[in-house]
């Protein structure tokens, strides 16, 4: 009977370890090669698969679960933005049909939706399990908040000139790409350094390569790649869209302030706007070695994206009070050419409508805050589109003309 039970307990203990050894999950090769991360590979996983179709719904609104943060902490009382609701009672042609446009959530993966016309919230809708307290991941929509930050600087006398060169404030750039580039050109997106944005994780250039290490393992920082980034064109003669530009943006804005950019959105957009909730960037490291992923990381709520296009809208006041400078906004969302895109241009990490006075912050995967100033519309869109599929991005372009169109009766 002993002999039975030290058996028993002894395949129980082998037991054990196979299904130890068999449950911990396994990095993906692009992954498990190269510097060692201390992250859980758990969470490495996650934060690789978070773009997914299948999970980013969910993904884009949990942020804070899958990264350090920074918080932005909101302060004071909130800037009550009226409502006047309405069902959106227009429909939008797309592809050769005509579509309802209360259908256009549905079929264009929407997680909220807010519109603004004249200063009232007209229509706000939130889907899949989030709330008015749910925080959004705005991907590349930080950048247009990075291009504030920078203005704001300006405005402070921090940075001098934005033509100055980049170096006179990060003198550690003066080895690569970025040594003759001017903060102008960083801006506009012109600073040809050598830095395709292409994210083909299968055969890893430089950026994605960058992602896997800064966001994915933390094991570097994302703007550090520009310390010795190439030049593939001289600066100011091409645009190339590069999120490099605007992590470089982020840590000018670090060292003429002498803060973090989580501290001066709050000092210099999140306080003065009247947010009533927190905002938080992801970190590319854990505190005291991460920076705020000043390209793509910053996470509001509906409302709080929808704040903030209505102060772009008023041309940066609020309630009266000026929070940005005016010529800064004016400036920042002119186009600077049409090979910038197909969409009209691009101006200080804003893009441009073709034909209209429209504006907007665009981000990865569907995150719009669209600005219309000459239908006074203020458009909030937060998505899950599918990676690599461009019929959405279509769609939402056709529905916005519609939208911008619409008169709320």
């Amino acid at each position: 009977m002993k002999k039975l039970i030290k058996l028993g307990a002894a395949m129980t203990v082998v037991m054990l370890n196979i299904n130890t050894a068999g449950a911990q999950q396994a990095l993906p090769d692009e992954i498990a090669k190269g510097k060692p991360s201390d992250v859980p590979i758990a969470t490495q996983i996650m934060r690789w698969h978070m773009n997914d179709g299948d999970v980013n719904a969910f993904a884009f609104r949990n942020m804070d679960e899958l990264f350090s943060i920074r918080t932005v902490p909101h302060s004071g009382t909130a800037w009550i933005l009226p409502r006047e609701d309405h069902r959106m009672d227009f429909s939008y042609e797309f592809n050769g049909r005509t579509f309802n446009a209360e259908d256009f959530l549905e079929r264009n993966y929407t997680n909220a939706f807010l519109v603004m016309k004249n200063g009232k919230i007209v229509t706000e809708i939130y889907r899949n399990n989030s709330d008015a307290s749910t925080r959004f991941m705005g991907w590349s929509m930080t950048k247009s908040i990075t291009s504030i930050l920078v203005g704001a600087a300006v405005a402070d006398r921090s940075i001098e000139s934005i033509d100055d060169p980049i170096v006179k404030y990060l003198p550690e750039l003066k080895n690569g790409g970025y040594r003759d580039v001017t903060i102008r050109q960083i801006l506009e997106m012109r600073s040809g350094v050598d830095y395709e944005e292409r994210y083909d994780f299968a055969n890893p250039g430089i950026a994605a390569s960058n992602h896997i290490n800064a966001l994915v393992k933390n094991v570097a920082r994302f703007a550090d790649a520009g310390l010795d980034i190439g030049t593939a064109a001289k600066p100011g003669e091409v645009f190339a869209y590069k999120t490099i530009d605007t992590a470089i943006l982020g840590w000018l804005i670090e060292r003429v302030t002498g803060g973090t950019v989580a501290a001066y959105t709050t000092g210099k957009l999140w306080e003065p706007m009247g947010a009533e909730a927190d905002g938080f960037y992801i970190m590319d490291g854990k505190p005291g070695v991460g920076r705020e992923f000043s390209g793509a990381g910053f996470n509001a709520t509906l409302r709080d994206w929808a704040r903030f296009g209505q102060m772009l809208l008023n041309e940066g006041t609020v309630e009266g009070r000026r929070v940005v400078d005016a010529e800064w906004i004016r400036t920042a969302r002119t186009p600077l050419g049409s090979e910038a895109g197909v969409d009209g241009g691009y101006g200080f990490q804003f893009w441009t409508r073709e034909g209209s006075e429209a504006y907007k912050a665009v981000g990865l995967q569907g995150q719009y805050v669209y600005v219309d100033p000459d239908t006074q519309t203020v458009m909030v869109k937060l998505s899950y589109f599918p990676p690599g599929d461009d019929t959405p991005y279509v769609e939402t372009e056709a529905f916005f003309g519609a939208l911008t169109s619409w008169a709320p009766k």
